[in-house]
C-alpha cells in the first residue's frame, strides 16, 4: 500500500489571467465562477497551494467566446498534471545530465526539501525532463534563420549508431553551426526509402539545406540526390581513409597474430619470466592488510641506464646544492641511482653503500634484462587502431630496435639471456621481413593520401583533387610492385573514384568539417554519461533504444537558463511530445526477461484479443 504524503502549503497562490481585455475583440474579460487547477506543488524551496481562476470573453460574436484564459504566470509554477514545480524537474535533469548522477544519488540530495521515491525521481525525469528538452529545441528557429543567412543556406550533418542485435538504428540531423537537433529517430531499414522519408522534412523547410555531410552509407546518397538535389553532398574523410585502410589494416593483423607466434615459439618461456628481488616464486607485488616486504638490497623500479662517465663534480660552491645532493629525508641510494651524470649506476651505488664491485653489476643486468622482457612482452599485446595505427607494423619496429639495442650491449658486457632474447626475435623478424614491407609501403601510401587531404594553408578544392589524382596516378608507374601492392594500388584508385564527388566540399564551403567526428564525438559522450549513471553497458544499450533520441538533444548551458526555457513551453506541444514518447516505449512493452512481467503483459494481449468478435462458425 502506497504512504501518503503529509504536504503543508507554506503559501497560498491565486492566479488571474495576465489580459484584462479579449485580444480578439477588446471586450473585458469576465473571470469564471471556478479553478482551472487547484493542486499543492513541492518546489525546491517549499510547498505551495497554487490555483488558478480563468477568464473567458462575454462577447458572443467574438471568435473567442467560450475560450478560457488561464494566467500564464500560473502555468509557471508546475507542469500540467504533476505536483512537482519546474525546478524539481529541472534540477533532476541537470543532475543526471551535467552532474551524471545516478537516481539514487539524485533521490538522496532532493529528500530533505522534496517528498519523493526514487522511482519516481526517474519518472519525473523520462516523462517530464526530456519531452521538456526537446520542446525546448525546437524553439531556436531564429537561431537557424540567423545561421541560413549567415551561411547562404544551414549546413547539416547525419549519422547513425549501429543497431544492436536487429534492433532499428539511431540517427540524427544536425546542424553544424548552432549544434541543434534538427531530427533524431529510428529508422528500421537503411534503403534510399526510408532514407528519403527521413530527409523530406528538411526540403520542407523555410530555410535551403546548402552542404549535407555524412559517411557514403548504401541507400543515403541517392536519397540525398532525389530530397535535396540543390545541396552539396560531402563525405566524411575519415571514414574515406578508413575504407583505404581496410585491407591494410586486414592484411597488418594476420602478419601481427603470425608474429607473435614466431617470436612466442622461440622466446616464449624465456620473456614470460618474471624475477623480483626479494619476492617469492611466482609472486610480483602484493599489498593490503598482509604486504610483502619491499626488497632492501635495490628499488624495485627499473634502473635507467646512466649515459656518462666522467666523475661526478665536486667542486660545488658551499651553501649551494646541487641536483644529486641528497636531502636529509631522502634515502641517498635512490639519488646515486637516478642521479645524471655521475658515472655509471653501478659505480653510483658502490660509492653509496660501499657494496662490492662484483656483485652490484649482476643487480643492475638483471634489472636490465627484466625491462627488456617487460618491453617485448607488451610490443606482443599491441592492437590496431585503423588507419594510422597498425599493430603488426608498430610490433615488427619496436622488436627491431630491441634487437638492434641487444648488439649494442652484447658489444659492451655480454649476457646470455640478452644473446638468445636478440637471436630469438632475430629469426622471427627475418621470417617476415618481404610482408613488413608490404605493409610500410601501403602505409605511406595512406600517409602521403591523408597528407593531401590536411593541407597546411587554405586551398580549394579543385587543388587538393589536382594533388590527389596526380598522387594516385604516380602510383600506377611503379613496376615492381608484388601482388599485395598491385592489388592494394587498385583498392585506393577504387575507393577515391567512389568517394570523388564529395570529398572536396570542404575547402570551397567555409564551416564544413573534413571530418563528421564531431557527431561521433557527441555519441561517445552520450555513452560515457549514461555509462556513469548505470555502471552497465547493456543498460547503456537499452537506453539508447528506448529514449537515446531524447538523450542526444542538447541542454541549456545552466541550471538557472534551463528552468527560465522551459517555464516558457507552450503545455500542449509539451503533452504531444510526453505521447510521442510513450508510443515509442509501447514497442519495449514485451521486451523483459521477468517471467511474472512478461506473463502479465501476455494476459493483457490475450484479454484485447478476447474481446475481438469472434470468427463465424462453419
Amino acid at each position: 500500500m502506497r504512504t501518503p504524503k503529509t504536504l503543508c502549503p507554506d503559501d497560498r497562490l491565486l492566479f488571474h489571467p495576465e489580459i484584462a481585455e479579449c485580444p480578439r475583440c477588446g471586450e473585458p474579460i469576465h473571470l469564471a465562477n471556478h479553478l482551472s487547477f487547484d493542486k499543492t506543488v513541492q518546489t525546491l524551496d517549499g510547498v505551495l497551494s497554487v490555483a488558478s481562476r480563468p477568464g473567458s470573453c462575454p462577447n458572443v460574436t467574438c471568435p473567442a467566446y467560450r475560450s478560457l484564459l488561464v494566467s500564464a504566470q500560473g502555468l509557471q509554477i508546475a507542469p500540467v498534471g504533476f505536483g512537482y514545480g519546474y525546478d524539481v524537474v529541472v534540477r533532476i535533469g541537470w543532475q543526471r545530465q551535467e552532474s551524471r548522477a545516478t537516481f539514487e544519488e539524485i533521490h538522496q540530495a532532493l529528500e530533505p526539501s522534496v517528498q519523493v521515491s526514487e522511482s519516481h525521481v526517474r519518472y519525473l525525469y523520462h516523462q517530464a525532463y526530456l519531452p521538456l528538452l526537446a520542446c525546448h529545441e525546437r524553439s531556436f528557429r531564429d537561431r537557424l534563420a540567423a545561421a541560413s543567412r549567415r551561411h547562404r543556406g544551414l549546413l547539416i550533418a547525419l549519422d547513425g549508431l549501429a543497431p544492436e542485435g536487429g534492433e532499428p538504428q539511431l540517427w540524427v540531423i544536425r546542424e553544424l553551426t548552432t549544434s541543434l537537433t534538427l531530427r533524431s529517430g529510428w529508422m528500421s531499414a537503411q534503403s534510399q526509402d526510408a532514407f528519403e522519408a527521413f530527409l523530406k522534412p528538411l526540403a520542407e523547410m523555410e530555410w535551403p539545406i546548402a552542404v549535407v555531410l555524412s559517411d557514403k552509407q548504401q541507400g543515403l546518397v541517392p536519397a540525398v540526390a532525389a530530397v535535396l538535389p540543390e545541396s552539396r553532398h560531402a563525405f566524411c574523410q575519415a571514414h574515406y581513409l578508413g575504407n583505404l585502410a581496410r585491407p591494410l589494416a586486414d592484411y597488418d593483423r594476420g602478419f601481427n597474430v603470425t608474429l607473435r607466434k614466431a617470436v612466442r615459439e622461440r622466446i616464449g618461456p624465456a620473456i614470460r619470466t618474471e624475477s623480483v628481488l626479494g619476492a617469492s616464486p611466482g609472486i610480483l607485488t602484493v599489498t593490503g592488510l598482509l604486504p610483502d616486504p619491499l626488497p632492501d638490497e635495490i628499488d624495485p623500479a627499473p634502473l635507467p641506464i646512466a649515459t656518462g662517465t666522467e666523475p661526478p663534480d665536486e667542486s660545488v660552491s658551499p651553501g649551494i646544492a646541487s641536483e644529486t645532493t641528497p636531502r636529509g629525508d631522502e634515502d641517498p641510494r635512490a639519488n646515486a641511482l637516478f642521479a645524471p651524470s655521475t658515472g655509471t649506476s653501478a659505480e653510483a651505488i658502490a660509492r653509496t653503500e660501499g657494496d662490492s664491485e662484483t656483485a652490484r653489476p649482476e643487480i643492475i643486468a638483471d634489472s636490465v634484462v627484466t625491462a627488456l622482457r617487460r618491453r617485448v612482452r607488451y610490443l606482443l599485446t599491441l592492437e590496431s587502431r585503423p588507419p594510422f595505427r597498425l599493430a603488426g607494423i608498430e610490433t615488427y619496429t619496436g622488436l627491431s630496435d630491441i634487437v638492434a639495442l641487444c648488439e649494442r650491449m652484447q658489444a659492451h658486457r655480454t649476457d646470455p639471456r640478452l644473446a638468445q632474447l636478440a637471436e630469438g626475435i632475430r629469426e622471427a623478424l627475418v621470417l617476415l621481413a618481404d610482408e613488413v614491407e608490404d605493409l610500410r609501403r601501403g602505409q605511406a601510401w595512406l600517409q602521403a593520401i591523408a597528407r593531401i587531404l590536411d593541407p597546411r594553408e587554405p586551398t580549394t578544392g579543385a587543388k587538393v583533387a589536382e594533388t590527389l589524382r596526380a598522387s594516385l596516378d604516380a602510383l600506377a608507374t611503379d613496376l615492381e610492385e608484388t601482388p599485395f601492392q598491385k592489388a592494394y594500388r587498385r583498392h585506393l584508385q577504387t575507393v577515391s573514384d567512389s568517394y570523388w564527388p564529395g570529398l572536396f566540399h570542404c575547402y570551397d564551403k567555409p564551416g564544413v568539417p573534413r571530418t563528421n567526428n564531431a557527431m561521433e564525438s557527441h555519441y561517445r559522450e552520450t555513452r560515457r554519461r549514461l555509462l556513469r549513471t548505470t555502471g552497465q553497458k547493456g543498460q547503456v544499450r537499452r537506453i539508447l533504444m528506448r529514449t537515446g533520441a531524447w538523450e542526444l538533444l542538447s541542454r541549456p548551458n545552466s541550471e538557472d537558463a534551463a528552468l527560465a526555457v522551459f517555464r516558457q513551453v507552450e503545455p500542449r506541444e509539451w503533452k504531444r511530445e510526453r505521447k510521442r514518447l510513450r508510443l515509442h516505449q509501447e514497442r519495449f512493452r514485451l521486451h523483459v526477461r521477468s517471467p511474472c512481467q512478461a506473463r502479465k503483459q501476455l494476459d493483457r494481449l490475450l484479454d484485447l484479443w478476447l474481446v475481438l468478435p469472434p470468427s463465424p462458425s462453419g
